[in-house]
């Protein structure tokens, strides 16, 4: 069973970048998506919902350094809920998205995207057969390698 969502909207603030404590890069975004409808009487209806998300590590710098407040975005991703509980001891409940993919949305904008070089790109280095993953060649990617930084699951302060 899989729940991807895709959500399109505009940042409702600058992405807030943060590090966990073993170092991990992740960034926060709360995005806005409004739909516009005629009701039954003819008139304009606007209804706008917010979602918060957090990426991680590269894709979390990439977005603190390329998107700003009011972008409209495409986010690709899962939705998790966290439960946690107050200092008043509330358990409280929030479902979020766990951004995968996110970049510009090209509806009503343009964008420049500059490639930024990776030390674990499968396809590049010496020997190997072409950038990245991209472009075809016959690079053949490498085995998986166990992370020992933290991930998603990881308290992030």
């Amino acid at each position: 069973m899989s729940n991807n969502v895709t959500v399109v909207g505009n940042l409702t603030a600058d992405p807030e970048l943060r590090f966990t404590a073993s170092g991990v890069a992740m960034a926060n975004i709360s995005i806005a998506d409004s739909r516009r409808y005629q009701d039954r009487n003819g008139d304009w209806q606007e209804d706008t919902s917010f979602f918060r998300g957090t990426c991680w590590r590269d894709v979390a710098e990439n977005v603190a350094e390329s998107l700003t407040k009011g972008a409209r975005v495409i986010i690709s991703g899962r939705l998790k809920q966290r439960t946690w509980e107050t200092n008043e001891g509330e358990k409280r409940n929030v479902v979020e998205i766990d951004i995968q993919e996110i970049g510009p949305s090209l509806r009503w904008a343009t964008a420049s995207v500059t490639r930024t070089p990776k030390n674990n790109d499968f396809g590049g280095g010496s020997g190997g057969g072409g950038g990245g993953g991209y472009g075809g060649g016959n690079a053949t990617p490498a085995a998986p390698v166990a992370r020992t930084d933290a991930g998603p699951d990881e308290a992030p302060f």
